[in-house]
């Protein structure tokens, strides 16, 4: 039985690739090269090698902003096939995405943002998204394919002074490419394997000359399934999106711009199915575990080989949403600065179905948590400059409303899957005779949780930054915040059995627990930074920063541990706010005509009270509930190379390190090896780990283990070569590109376990193309080699030993054709 994940298949030409092109990118560095419209060809003059953000919510050179921020514009997004925030995350090392589905879905940048496993209503994202300055409160309603975007800015470390909604970890900011009045005309067609299609377009013009602009795109996405379900004949983890987006920019005045933008998205695939990996040892009875379970069903996956890539599901799988919303934007130039007003409704609706007991057995018929959610933000910001100073000042009110109707629902397996019939011959089922209720069907066929769970959340703020030019190389920027959460929840969970009474027994309520409990939190904090840089010589730059950052407290909205009693634990429904102390130092630098531009940060962020979800022993609908570890530690080195050696290459490397513990976490759920035994009772030594029938101690000091997502190295790189071609009046080319990412392996379990690592892994992605003024053809293929890696692991509830994952997309390829007015 093994214990320890594959290893991830690369084949020794794409190591040696790899290492070449690292090679070649040190010796001569790159980080994002401008991205320049199709056709054009590369940038011939230094100047254009300057590359504007509005990070600091102001027009800047990259260069210039002492925050450690990374772009991807238009051309590398297109070029590279990232077409959502997921897909940006093999673009940039620092940034990580994790998704079992789109509700249970993670931005993290440098390891820190929201907690690693299932999504909990209750708690705040650290990582703020963000379209055209408008909030995202759900990372599932970032999900969308990306409408007409023109570039996105990454922003590494918090940024709760320039940003509405704190942002302790970084923010993702996306920019739409706005209503022109010039006739602007895109269009874009791809063809791939797996049935693959993928259509986008957009056009802008002005409907009444310089007073009234309009844009609007549209997007449709379609892909074959990755995994073959047997028990359908269908396949599943397909792609289904499609989405629109419109905006009218009006010159309502010289100094007055106003830009009203509506946006609609709609996904409907078979998804998202997790398959058998491997099993692994805990301390259940060798009887419960997962290989004797399912051998006294007769039961076998359809695969031990989940890069076989089937599955025997016998659940619905469904991850129908759709998502949207409008906004306001004005922009009023007055006095020494710009006003600027954000107001923005947005709405999100969930309609899940999913298969959670991972196998193709009736022990979880029905596991559903359908979700509605909506939104209103308002941001009121001055940005200027007077005489030395530039200043940011700014208001933010915040005002989320969320609905679930969630149900499980367990059949005739769920008795001897879930109860422990009790002392039994080792080898036995224990149902020979079946005298016990893990041997009756009855017991647990039908019993349904039925929860209704409710969210008010408020979340309102003050916020400023100040830079102060002491001289023309010394600056000060300091940044202040105030801010005031509150929320409000309820979580209501009604139990019945297969005959429709509330009247349980002790093995049904140890399986599904009837819950009602309305946990409540509000809190001020006043948080700040400082950051000082230096122009050390004409384009290079040094700088550091201090900032003292808070993440609001959280509540428990997935139901709450059970006692002894099988009674949920109150003290557990609500956690504490995070706090951080981070602290960097970084140095921007440029030379040869600014050919080529170097990078550096170094930091270190500590956490106290940090949010983990953790997950337990206990066998039913709970699955994670959040708590917090006392003292986290995350700590870094990031390096970031772009250049043009010659006007016709361009190379780009992008490594981080990152080391992420849990320096003080005493009382931690166990990981799978450590639980599943009979709970030790005081002065008892529990049992070495993966001792079937063993003793578990209540709880774990995981204190020094890994924080879960995080690879110590990572690490992306690319470039392209393009060759001229005679004739046609210039402008044409045919051009070669290669990107990839490389990271090593990490954890996937909140605590540690020699059963949820996950092996390092590295993608290559290579791409051939014409161009030829508007238009651009390229064959592509991604994943080149058809390494075998996993998204994530994960554990079924009830310590079986079962561990299921999600295998990363295989090889594909296919054609581009693109078309600009």
């Amino acid at each position: 039985m093994p214990t320890g994940p594959p290893e991830a298949s690369r084949s020794r030409g794409e190591t040696s690739m790899i290492a070449y092109l690292l090679l070649l990118a040190g010796a001569a560095p790159a980080i994002s090269t401008p991205d320049t419209p199709e056709g054009s060809g590369p940038p011939t003059a230094a100047a254009d090698q300057d590359i504007v953000v509005t990070a600091r919510r102001r027009n800047e050179n990259l260069q210039d902003v002492p925050v450690a921020v990374s772009v991807v514009g238009d051309a590398q997004l297109q070029g590279t096939g990232t077409f959502n925030v997921a897909r940006l995350g093999q673009l940039e090392p620092g940034l990580q995405f994790y998704s079992s589905n789109p509700r249970n879905s993670a931005a993290n940048i440098r390891g820190l943002g929201a907690p690693f496993g299932l999504t909990n209503d209750g708690i705040e994202q650290g990582v703020g998204v963000y379209v055209d300055q408008v909030y995202y409160s759900r990372i599932a309603s970032t999900t969308f394919d990306f409408l007409d975007v023109e570039r996105v800015e990454v922003l590494r470390g918090p940024q709760g002074t320039l940003y509405g909604k704190n942002t302790t970890a970084g923010a993702i900011n996306l920019i739409s490419r706005p209503p022109s009045f010039d006739l602007d005309a895109r269009a874009e067609l791809s063809l791939g394997n797996l049935d693959y299609v993928q259509a986008r377009g957009s056009i802008s013009g002005p409907l009444v000359a310089d007073r009234l602009a309009i844009r609007v795109a549209g997007s449709l996405t379609r892909r074959q399934g990755t995994i073959y379900n047997v028990a359908t004949g269908r396949h599943v983890n397909e792609l289904e999106n499609s989405g629109v987006r419109g905006q009218l920019l009006w010159r309502a005045a010289p100094n007055l711009n106003l830009t009203l933008s509506g946006d609609f998205s709609y996904q409907n695939p078979e998804c998202c199915a997790q398959i058998y990996v491997r099993t692994g040892p805990t301390q259940r009875p060798l009887n419960r575990q997962f290989d004797a379970l399912a051998a006294a069903f007769g039961y076998a996956p359809p695969s031990l080989d989940p890069f076989d890539r089937l599955t025997d599901l016998d659940s619905e799988l469904s991850a129908r949403q759709k998502l949207g919303g409008v906004s306001l934007r004005a922009e009023w130039a007055i006095g020494p600065g710009t006003l600027t007003s954000i107001t923005a409704w947005r709405f999100w609706d969930w309609r899940p179905s999913n298969d959670r007991d991972f196998t193709g057995l009736p022990i979880t018929t029905i596991s559903q948590n359908p979700s509605q959610q909506e939104q209103w933000t308002q941001e009121i910001r001055y940005a200027g400059t007077v005489g030395r100073l530039d200043f940011v000042v700014g208001a933010f009110g915040f005002d989320q409303s969320l609905d679930t109707q969630g149900s499980q629902v367990q059949g005739p397996a769920a008795s001897r899957w879930l109860l422990n019939p009790g002392n039994v011959a080792p080898g036995s089922s224990g149902c020979a005779t079946p005298t016990t209720n893990a041997c009756n069907p009855a017991v647990l066929d039908g019993l349904t949780s039925t929860n209704t769970i409710g969210l008010d959340n408020v979340s309102l703020a003050l916020f400023g930054q100040v830079g102060w030019r002491v001289t023309d190389r010394l600056r000060i920027q300091p940044g202040v915040r105030l801010n005031y959460d509150r929320k409000r929840g309820s979580y209501v969970a009604v139990v019945t059995n297969g005959a429709g009474s509330t009247v349980l027994t002790g093995d049904q309520r140890g399986v599904l627990a009837p819950q009602s409990y309305e946990p409540r939190f509000s809190d001020w904090n006043v948080s700040g930074d400082l950051t000082v840089s230096y122009d050390l010589a004409p384009r290079i730059m040094a700088y550091a920063t201090y900032a003292r950052s808070f993440k609001s407290g959280g509540i428990n909205l997935s139901g709450l541990p059970l006692d002894a009693n099988s009674n949920p634990i109150l003290e557990a429904a609500a956690v504490a706010p995070e706090r951080l102390n981070h602290y960097e130092l970084g140095l921007k630098t440029q030379w040869f005509d600014r050919r080529l531009t170097l990078n550096l940060a170094a930091y270190r962020t500590e956490v106290h009270d940090y949010q983990a979800t953790v997950t337990n022993g206990q066998l039913g609908v709970l699955r994670g509930y959040l708590a917090n570890a006392d003292l986290v530690r995350v700590q870094g080195v990031e390096l970031e190379l772009s250049g043009r050696p010659s006007r016709r290459l361009n190379l780009y490397l992008r490594g981080a390190f990152t080391d992420g513990r849990y320096v003080r976490f005493t009382d931690a759920p166990c990981p799978p090896e450590l639980s599943g035994g009979t709970t030790a009772a005081a002065g008892q030594t529990p049992s070495p780990a993966g001792t079937p029938g063993g003793i578990s101690p209540a709880n774990c000091d995981i204190s020094g283990q890994w924080l879960p997502g995080i690879s110590r190295w990572s690490a992306s790189y690319g470039g392209e070569y393009s060759i001229p071609l005679p004739g046609g009046g210039g402008g044409r080319e045919i051009y070669l590109g290669i990107d990839g990412s490389v990271r090593t392996k990490f954890s996937s379990n909140p605590s540690r376990s020699i059963s949820t690592d996950v092996d390092g892994y590295a993608l290559t992605n290579l791409r051939l193309g014409y161009r030829n003024r508007g238009w651009d053809i390229m064959a592509w293929v991604r994943n080149a080699f058809d390494t075998h890696y996993f998204e994530l692991l994960a554990t079924q509830s009830g310590s079986t030993g079962l561990v299921v994952g999600q295998p990363g997309d295989p090889r594909t390829y296919g054609l581009t054709v693109r078309w600009q007015l």
